[in-house]
């Protein structure tokens, strides 16, 4: 039986939530705190016209939006959704859809849980039980945040605990997508010097941010060249888990069935993408943990584990793509070693400005006589005035770093939600834990890393080569 809250309507489903109606006690609406008695029953007709409210002020959201779905029972049209997408999107899309990003920026102010990730725990259950060999890859933002739906800090590094948590859900294989982060820093470097070299097009945007690059294609199309050609980490390793990784393993391909953890709901819609294939399914964390509750599993209780060897942990310069002035920093450390020959050492370069919270941060790096000045946002509403320099010939910036979350991927719209008035405090001290352990590591950049050597030797042949081109890097256009 369903009950509707007269004042809001929100819905009380009795079999969704575990108990009869009639034997709560002391039970207030959770969306607008009316009490019990201003509930009513209904049926499911009145609730199909309940779910067709006309919705005023809230964001609408179509039924084939790859990333956010949306409970219209819990809706009471706040209009935060909207607010949010405004301020941190710089977006007011109205009626036309198709333009919102499916970044998930909403879920996380959302007051009521109406928004939530597109589910993908289902088709993941399904590809299990029909004894599909269940491989994921896990990246690097999440085992900074993945202890706070069970009581950690924020910033505590979790990533032992998360691997075993994995393996008691059912995948046999579990890989870091820092991995794929190293080897989108071994493309990417690889073709900015080309760039910059060849007097290629300039500046550079990064694109491993699938919020941002839907922005680029829908909103500033003529600039498309200017993005690199890399796929993200995520499309990275589920291309190389298919032909690299399977082969190895000796799993057909066919048996395979690949999952992404991520912070990010708009890799939901990455994955829909028919030039990014690899990744079967994508998980945030806000979905890990429901599906952890499910299965009344005790997260303390996990043991720790480690990845899986082949396409084993990335370096330093992987962990922190998950925050904002990652990539960036992490393309210069591997830059540096292709135009001079020389290993990476901190003293070489200075990252301090890149590092931060200010939305819009630059520095300008000297390799080898030649300045190489880099720009780095966080927020998408904060890039409009360099995209229109660049549109109009004026950039003073070579390299470009574009993150839609503010704080990077550690603000991901799958991410837990932080308490009121924490965002700033939360997405820093899980910057600070990436950072640490970037700090702990040896491996500190990408062509450092052995399993990434041995990926080339044995299969890519070089950073830029063809093969590499066909696996790792892909293509855009137009939107709307």
């Amino acid at each position: 039986m369903k009950y509707r809250c007269k004042m809001c309507d929100y819905i009380y489903d009795e079999e969704e939530m575990g108990k009869e109606f009639s034997l709560l006690e002391d039970f207030d609406c959770p969306m607008c705190h009316a009490p019990k008695n201003l509930f009513v029953a209904i049926n499911e007709e009145e609730e199909l016209e309940t779910s067709k409210r006309i919705f005023k002020k809230a964001i609408l959201f179509s039924d084939d939006n790859k990333g956010v779905e949306k409970d219209d029972a819990k809706c009471i049209d706040c209009g935060i959704c909207k607010a949010t997408c405004i301020s941190k999107c710089g977006l007011n899309f109205g009626e036309d859809t198709s333009k919102c990003l499916e970044c998930g920026q909403c879920i996380i102010t959302c007051p009521t849980n109406a928004l939530r990730p597109k589910r993908h725990i289902e088709r993941v259950k399904k590809a299990m039980s029909e004894g599909k060999t269940m491989v994921c890859y896990t990246s690097p933002a999440i085992r900074v945040s993945i202890g706070e739906v069970f009581g950690y800090a924020p910033g505590t590094f979790l990533q032992g605990k998360l691997i075993g948590l994995l393996r008691k859900l059912g995948f046999q294989y579990v890989l870091d997508t820092t991995f794929g982060a190293d080897l989108t820093i071994m493309e990417e470097a690889t073709e900015l010097k080309e760039r910059l070299e060849n007097n290629g097009v300039l500046p550079m945007f990064t694109s491993c941010c699938p919020a941002w690059v839907k922005y680029a294609e829908t909103y500033y199309s003529d600039l498309l060249p200017h993005l690199s050609t890399c796929k993200s980490p995520i499309g990275m390793e589920g291309e190389i888990v298919k032909h690299y990784f399977s082969k190895k393993m000796n799993i057909l391909e066919d048996e395979l069935f690949t999952v992404a953890i991520t912070p990010c709901t708009a890799k939901k819609f990455e994955l829909q993408r028919e030039e990014i294939p690899g990744t079967d399914a994508v998980i945030t964390v806000s979905e890990l943990a429901d599906w952890v509750k499910e299965e009344q599993l005790s997260f303390d209780d996990i043991e720790e584990s480690q990845f899986d060897s082949l396409l084993g942990e990335g370096s330093g310069a992987g962990v922190i793509f998950g925050n904002t002035g990652g990539v960036a920093e992490a393309a210069l450390r591997s830059l540096y070693y292709f135009m001079t020959g020389e290993d990476y050492q901190e003293s070489h370069l200075n990252f301090s400005s890149v590092r931060g919270y200010d939305n819009v941060k630059e520095a300008t790096i000297t390799i080898e006589g030649r300045d190489i000045k880099v720009a780095i946002v966080h927020k998408i509403s904060a890039i409009k005035d360099i995209l229109e320099d660049v549109k109009n010939g004026v950039s003073p910036y070579q390299f470009i770093e574009v993150m839609n979350c503010q704080g990077g991927c550690v603000g991901g719209g799958g991410q837990p939600k932080y308490p009121e008035g924490m965002e700033k405090i939360t997405k820093e001290k899980r910057i600070e834990g990436l950072y640490q352990r970037d700090k702990e590591t040896t491996v500190k950049a990408a062509y450092q890393n052995p399993d990434i050597q041995r990926l080339y030797d044995e299969f890519l042949t070089s950073p830029g080569s063809e093969l590499a081109h066909h696996y790792l890097h892909t293509s855009y256009h137009k939107r709307g």
